[in-house]
């Protein structure tokens, strides 16, 4: 982490009236530098024996809950992680945008730019989350072939 991405990092989790912890700051770090959403398996690959299994879970459960990140389910039902836009705040995600499940590499992608439409439902019901998930080749899978 360079000291302007940490000032970063720090600034957003006292926006959301939390610790500045060093666990917390390298969560951060590894979503922040990957162009994928990532699962908790890789967060404790990458991180090691940094930060314990449970305490990984609780970050990633404040921040989700805290509007810092979104979770996104791959094609075996693992949840992923993404850093969410500036728009979500505390339980208000507004994350509406189409998750790409690349069948090859498997990775999960958000597509910020490709918005899910608003639905019209039935009276009396309410949407609380949002998902499309589509699924295919990956651009970085298909520039290789």
């Amino acid at each position: 982490m360079n000291n302007i991405e940490t000032e970063s990092y720090q600034n957003l989790l006292v926006k959301n009236g939390l610790k500045k912890t060093g666990a917390r700051l390298q969560v951060l770090d590894v979503l922040s530098h990957r162009n994928s959403a990532t699962s908790q398996p890789y967060l404790e690959n990458k991180i090691g024996k940094d930060i314990d299994r449970v305490t990984l879970y609780r970050i990633l459960k404040t921040f989700e809950e805290k509007g810092i990140i979104h979770r996104v389910l791959d094609k075996q039902g693992t949840a992923n992680y993404a850093l969410c836009t500036s728009s979500c705040s505390e339980n208000h995600h507004h994350d509406e945008h189409v998750h790409f499940n690349c069948n090859n590499c498997l990775r999960v992608y958000c597509l910020d730019d490709v918005k899910i439409p608003p639905l019209k439902i039935e009276k009396g019901f309410k949407i609380e989350d949002m998902n499309l998930i589509v699924s295919g080749i990956c651009k970085d899978c298909n520039e290789a072939n």
